[in-house]
């Protein structure tokens, strides 16, 4: 009987949660059929079984968050349907089959003998975590956690990279010892001459709204980056005439072909460019230090149902106007339909976000760690402006960069926009290079 488990799909996964079973125990499958839907962090997607047979047994509900690996499903004989389902594990550490009954009972009587604690080693140890550090832990040490109001930052793991695993709770979910509670600010002197504070607001008001799991991780993740990330933003407005009359242009010459080039593939193109120019720009920071990428990798954040996601277009730099026309337009239909591959979305070396379309006038983004910049685009508008001396009515687009000071000073952030802008007014260069 075969295993179906759940899946990596990416390298910062570590769980994902099961939407929706779509074959029941029982059914016949195939090698790559659907046999459920799954939410990662980005994304949802199909889990597709991995040969054919009968599906046996499901071992998750629909909802359950599953920790990558753990089996969900089984698949074999007809006549095995609902029969031999494994056992689930948990993190309760076992004994080992190989240690012999004798050495475990001495084992438990040194336990028993052993003084106990005084109370000093039963206060938890304070652990000291970077401001905005992701607490590693499974989904049931974190139910546990919120059940028994446990303060998971200040439990130290003792699993694999320090993930919190369930021994590690257990002395406080049983009373053994006492809980750790959130540290508290110092308490400060007040003033009898300043007014009291204001009483507590007490139960939140309204019908609590369930967060997509993907927008959880988007808003965990920009929570990080700004705070963990010196941002500082450098704008520019571009004059846009000439690069919307060559879009006519192109876009009449491919219209045989069934391509239409929007404002954001040149955009896409012109910032691609800008990044070869500037290869400063196309660096990460890991760990304190800066790597430099050689492929020019472009993000573009899309809305999807429930949240964010920008998949990129590989190498833009080196493609064609109609050839990043019809990537985004294809990455965008499969991030709102669901079918993006893992491999689509985690990477990229520069990311573009363009609320143009919503007529906004502009606005500053959020840096997409590891990366050390992102664009924000606004509007096209037409706006009255100077031309020759005289007043005229011409179309404007403000762009602005959000930077890493820690990778780029203002000078070098204030180069790239330059670029950008060579390249947008004046677009018969985006078709050359």
């Amino acid at each position: 009987m075969a295993e179906v488990i759940m899946p990596k799909m990416g390298d910062a996964m570590e769980e994902g949660t099961l939407l929706k079973w779509l074959k029941a125990v029982g059914d016949e499958v195939a090698e790559g059929d659907a046999l459920a839907e799954i939410e990662t962090d980005k994304v949802t997607l199909e889990l597709e079984a991995q040969e054919d047979g009968f599906l046996t047994n499901t071992l998750v509900d629909e909802g359950a968050v599953v920790p990558i690996g753990e089996v969900v499903a089984t698949i074999g004989a007809e006549d095995e349907v609902g029969k031999g389902a494994p056992a689930k594990k948990t993190e309760q550490e076992e004994t080992p089959a190989a240690e012999a009954p004798v050495e475990a009972e001495a084992k438990e009587s040194e336990a028993a003998a052993a003084p106990e604690p005084t109370k000093e080693e039963d206060a938890p140890q304070v652990v000291n975590r970077a401001p905005g550090e992701r607490i590693r832990a499974s989904p049931l040490v974190k139910r546990l956690a919120s059940e028994h109001d446990i303060d998971l930052t200040q439990i130290s793991g003792s699993g694999p990279g320090g993930r919190i695993i369930n021994a590690d709770i257990q002395p406080y979910v049983s009373g053994e010892k006492t809980a750790p509670k959130a540290a508290s600010a110092p308490e400060q002197r007040q003033d009898s001459s300043s007014p009291s504070p204001a009483p507590s607001a007490g139960t939140p008001k309204g019908e609590k709204v369930d967060m997509p799991k993907i927008k959880r991780t988007t808003g965990q993740r920009m929570s990080e980056s700004k705070l963990g990330i010196p941002h500082y933003y450098v704008t520019s407005s571009i004059d846009m005439d000439a690069a919307m009359d060559f879009r006519k242009q192109i876009n009449a010459s491919l219209e045989p072909e069934g391509i239409k080039v929007s404002v954001n593939d040149l955009i896409v193109k012109a910032a691609a460019l800008a990044v070869r120019d500037n290869p400063i720009v196309n660096r990460t920071f890991v760990g304190g230090e800066l790597y430099q990428q050689d492929s020019i990798d472009i993000n573009i954040a899309i809305a999807i149902n429930g949240g964010l996601i920008a998949p990129f277009v590989p190498a833009a730099d080196q493609k064609s106007l109609g050839t990043i026309s019809v990537m985004t337009r294809d990455l965008g239909k499969r991030a709102r339909d669901g079918g993006l591959t893992p491999d689509e979305y985690q990477g990229g070396t520069f990311t573009i976000s363009n609320l143009g379309m919503f007529a906004v006038d502009e606005f500053i983004a959020v840096i997409n760690p590891p990366q050390v910049a992102i664009l924000a685009i606004g509007s096209v508008a037409q706006t009255p402006v100077v031309k020759d001396g005289e007043i005229v009515v011409g179309q404007r687009m403000k762009i602005t960069l959000s930077v890493d000071h820690r990778a780029l000073d203002g000078a070098e952030a204030a180069t790239f926009m330059e670029s950008v802008r060579k390249y947008l007014e004046n677009p018969m260069l985006l078709a050359i290079s």
